[in-house]
């Protein structure tokens, strides 16, 4: 059986960061989150990654990640385009959104030819995700069942603003639905959500929720390819320049029609990502404490590096 691929979703790095050259390091030794995260991955036995990237950023992105990583991982690349749309279909006037997540994995379709894993590129995940990930997708993932690590809600949020998150019900280790939730803010005792702004609905702090970490089948391709139209069809009249082909959808279709089981991974770490400039100190400081308690070396890649 060939090995899982890691699927890196990195076309927003640029628009998030002002270009991929303003990325600002996590530790003193310059090193950026997404070396945690490949270092991570590497552990866990990984050895082909596929990046997902805009063009305009392919220069900027060989230069500060891909040819150092190059020394410990088979680097692929595959390009988000706005214009990699079902036959039929064309982009609407004035549209320069991206289509999502779910269309930004449908572009490394080429790339992928085993079970895979999906991450997007500026989030800390921890260690014991990428290893119980890696191990799903040698050992139990097929055509019909995936997989999703967990995070409790609690170790996701920021006290700095609002961010979206996948909000979960599940049975035991069973995914029965994730909802994308774009309006969370931290509340005591949890969070609340808001859809439009005026009514808040709370959320216990231990509700289980997605941080776009996924171990899929190879048959997860096809399925996200073949529901693109249909979402299209369904999402262009109402909201043509921002509707968004969410990757959570996907599994979710699946669940309620019976075709897949997604198993839930959970972990008790702690999520870390850059949503506002002032979650970067605490960043920095999770990753020096990490550093401290011997988890990470001071230079990920040592003498290699």
């Amino acid at each position: 059986m060939k090995k899982p691929v890691l699927v890196v979703m990195a076309a927003g790095l640029g628009s998030r960061y002002g270009g991929l050259k303003q990325i600002e390091p996590v530790d003193a030794s310059g090193h950026i989150l997404i070396d945690y995260a490949l270092y991570d991955a590497v552990r866990a036995g990984f050895e082909r990654v596929v990046f997902i990237i805009t063009p305009k950023l392919e220069k900027d992105f060989r230069e500060i990640i891909g040819e150092r990583i190059e020394r410990h991982m088979e680097v692929n690349y595959a390009y988000q385009l706005l214009d990699t749309l079902p036959p039929g279909f064309g982009i609407p006037e004035g549209r320069i959104k991206p289509w999502g997540t779910a269309h930004a994995v449908l572009s490394a379709k080429n790339s992928v030819d085993s079970n895979f894993a999906v991450i997007n590129a500026d989030d800390f995940y921890g260690a014991a995700a990428f290893r119980d990930i890696y191990d799903f997708l040698r050992n139990e993932a097929d055509d019909s069942r995936h997989a999703m690590v967990g995070y409790k809600l609690g170790n996701t949020l920021t006290e700095h603003g609002h961010v979206a998150r996948g909000i979960c019900k599940t049975d035991g280790d069973k995914l029965l639905e994730i909802v994308e939730r774009t309006h969370i803010e931290a509340h005591q005792g949890g969070a609340v959500y808001t859809e439009d702004g005026v009514i808040f609905s709370f959320v216990p702090e231990d509700t289980v929720v997605s941080m776009n970490l996924w171990g899929f089948g190879l048959s997860m391709m096809g399925e996200i390819e073949s529901r693109f139209a249909a979402f299209l069809e369904e999402y262009l009249a109402k909201d043509p320049l921002k509707c968004e082909y969410f990757l959570p959808l996907v599994p979710n279709s699946l669940l309620k029609e019976g075709k897949a089981e997604i198993k839930v991974l959970p972990t008790n770490d702690k999520w870390y990502g850059v949503t506002y400039t002032a979650d970067m100190p605490v960043v920095r400081e999770a990753i020096a404490r990490m550093k401290a308690e011997g988890k990470y070396p001071e230079i990920l890649w040592g003498d290699r590096e």
